[in-house]
């Protein structure tokens, strides 16, 4: 038993005999700080229905979950709920960028406590080795805001064994050191690979590379996730039978899901359908998503293949370039047109490609041309409403943000306070308790995190506290670093990492497969 718990505290008094009363109590670290939250609102990840309680927490776990108002141990923290909802922090399954060298603290701020990186097949490195093992050790040795996970990225592994970009059909000798150096990963701690199809060098590559890998993923347990061959309306079906075939055995994840240019609820609930069909068949195929209908991404997905790198791109302008105008005219035709892009890369961040391009004298495929494949990202509106938010209130598709620090989109300060806001405070349209479930214990069981994304007794104790009618996503497409408001308390680990509106403590910790999990 927990040192200093009364028998009426453990049994509950009043309301002994519930549920509650019979949950295990664990036995506290000799010395470790004690937090206790009387009478808080717990949603506890699971999907069950909010129900008052006491959550004691001691080290880094949940120690135990009491009937409601009981009085704290001696030497222990007591945060009081005053009806406020205390649930697992939030596990963000797709993010971008380094806790290395850039703040997290705007991930704190909406209630994240644990991210996945490698995503869209690169991640983060030390330097210019591209062994994910290095950056690994030395994660593990940094200060940590929050915890970090890590997938072996394609595209990484791909240059790392000496495959050009361009070479769509690596030689043997190439596909085993690709392979040996996956492996090496995945043992160090990978959750698994994330492929980026539509991406240099992901682009170039075949179903038979990506199904090579598939199988050591499978030997390790792990999870394939992948950006898409494309996304696009008359594509995406075949995107997802080319990602279930190249995972196999493993288990697939569809990163960011969305559909670009489809219209509707019906075309949403077409896309869930062939979905909610492959699990029925047997293959665990997961999917996450973000409440935005603005992707954000290179331009360089605008420019056609021949022009991109090793392309010599200068001679593909001097030798093609009535081609390549066509091209980027038809394509932006499609995409909605220069409005539909707005800028995030400097000099031109928070400008349309119209207003850019304008600024600039030229024409908006001239200006295209001029900066290159690789001269900016920006946000693309290129979504549906109607049809995304069914994809983001889907019981079985999780929340991710696709974002990172510095990213001109407000997915990447936003995305959490915008689905309390929006979609359950402001609508109606999802019971808090689901929403917290799409963004703790779905990710946990995709990433197979057994002790994290639900609040029970042995549990990690990353925890939120908040009142959902004080969040707020203060960010917008115009004003993209606003942090979140309205999460009072994020606990990692056992310990306050932010409070108040500001980072007050680095507990987080890299997470490894199979080792700390």
């Amino acid at each position: 038993m927990m040192r200093n718990l009364t028998r009426r505290q453990l049994v509950g008094g009043a309301i002994a005999g519930s549920a509650l009363a019979n949950l295990p109590v664990l036995a506290a670290p000799h010395d470790a700080p004690t937090t206790w939250f009387r009478d808080v609102l717990l949603v506890d990840g699971t999907g069950a229905r909010p129900r008052r309680a006491d959550v004691v927490v001691g080290g880094d776990r949940v120690l135990a979950i009491l009937p409601p108002g009981g009085a704290a141990t001696q030497g222990a923290r007591l945060v009081e709920g005053d009806g406020r909802i205390l649930a697992p922090g939030l596990i963000d399954t797709h993010t971008h960028g380094n806790p290395l060298e850039q703040s997290y603290d705007a991930f704190l701020a909406m209630g994240v406590t644990t991210i996945l990186l490698g995503v869209d097949g690169s991640g983060p490195r030390v330097g210019d080795d591209p062994n994910l093992g290095t950056w690994l050790t030395a994660a593990d040795r940094a200060s940590l805001p929050l915890n970090v996970a890590a997938l072996a990225s394609h595209g990484t592994l791909r240059r790392a064994s000496g495959i050009e970009d361009a070479v769509r059909q690596p030689d043997d000798a190439a596909l085993a050191r690709m392979a040996a150096q996956l492996d090496r990963e995945l043992a160090a701690g990978a959750f698994g690979i994330s492929f980026g199809l539509e991406y240099v060098p992901g682009i170039y590559s075949e179903r038979a590379e990506l199904a090579s890998l598939g199988h050591i993923v499978a030997r390790h347990g792990g999870v394939v996730m992948s950006h898409m061959r494309s996304e696009n309306d008359d594509e995406i079906e075949a995107s997802i039978e080319e990602l279930i075939a190249s995972a196999h055995p493993a288990r697939p994840h569809i990163s960011h899901l969305k559909v670009v240019f489809g219209k509707g609820e019906v075309r949403a609930r077409r896309l869930l359908d062939l979905i909610a069909a492959k699990r029925r068949a047997g293959i665990d195929l997961t999917a996450d998503a973000y409440p935005y209908s603005a992707g954000y991404t290179g331009i360089s997905l605008l420019f056609p293949e021949w022009a991109l790198p090793p392309t010599d791109y200068g001679a593909v302008v001097a030798g093609r370039r009535l081609e390549l105008r066509d091209h980027l005219v038809a394509r932006m035709t499609r995409r909605g047109g220069p409005e539909a892009l707005l800028i995030g890369t400097a000099p031109y961040a928070g400008k349309t490609l119209a207003r850019a391009a304008d600024d600039a004298g030229l024409h908006y495929a001239d200006f295209l041309i001029r900066i290159g494949p690789g001269g900016a990202s920006g946000a693309h509106f290129t979504m549906d409403d109607a049809l995304q938010d069914v994809l983001v209130l889907d019981p079985d598709v999780a929340i991710s943000t696709d974002g990172g620090p510095g990213m001109h989109h407000p997915r990447a300060t936003g995305t959490y306070a915008k689905l309390i806001e929006q979609d359950v405070v402001n609508t109606g349209r999802l019971p808090i308790e689901r929403a917290v479930h799409k963004a703790s214990a779905l990710p946990a069981r995709i990433l197979r995190l057994a002790d994290r994304g639900t609040v029970r007794p042995g549990a990690k104790a990353d925890l939120i506290l908040f009142a959902a009618e004080r969040v707020k996503a203060r960010s917008t497409f115009l004003d993209p670093f606003a942090q979140a408001e309205g999460f009072d308390m994020v606990m990692v680990n056992g310990l306050p990492a932010f409070e108040e509106g500001e980072r007050v403590s680095a507990p987080g910790r890299l997470l490894r497969a199979s080792r700390t999990r």
